[in-house]
C-alpha cells in the first residue's frame, strides 16, 4: 500500500496488479497532463479529483472537474487535463488494464 504523498513529482504510479494500477497526478494552473493525442489504446482510466479543478478534454468534449468528482477516459480516446485553479490540482487515478 502506498500513499499519495509518497509521490514527489506531478504524475507517479502507487500500485499495480494484474488487472489493475493506481497513479496520483499533480497538475499547476495552465500544466497540461501532456499533448492531447495522449491515448491509452487497451486501458480505460478513471480520474478522480481530490484537491483544485481540473479542465478535462475528453474525445472533443470539454468539463470542469471539481473535488469530489469523476471521469472515465474510454480506452484509446484522445485526452488531456489541465490544472484550473490557484491550488494545485491532485487526482487520483485508475487504469484498467495496467498501462504504465
Amino acid at each position: 500500500m502506498k500513499d499519495i504523498e509518497d509521490v514527489s513529482g506531478s504524475f507517479g504510479v502507487l500500485e499495480t496488479s494484474g488487472d489493475a494500477q493506481t497513479a496520483v497526478m499533480r497538475l499547476k494552473r495552465g500544466e497540461a497532463s501532456g499533448e492531447l493525442g495522449n491515448e491509452h489504446p487497451g486501458s480505460l482510466q478513471v480520474l478522480f479529483i481530490i484537491d483544485g479543478a481540473v479542465e478535462a478534454e475528453i474525445d472533443g468534449q470539454r468539463v470542469l472537474l471539481q473535488p469530489g468528482q469523476s471521469v472515465i477516459v474510454p480506452r484509446g480516446a484522445p485526452h488531456r487535463f489541465s490544472g484550473a485553479s490557484d491550488r494545485t490540482a491532485v487526482t487520483f487515478n485508475v487504469y484498467s488494464p495496467p498501462f504504465y
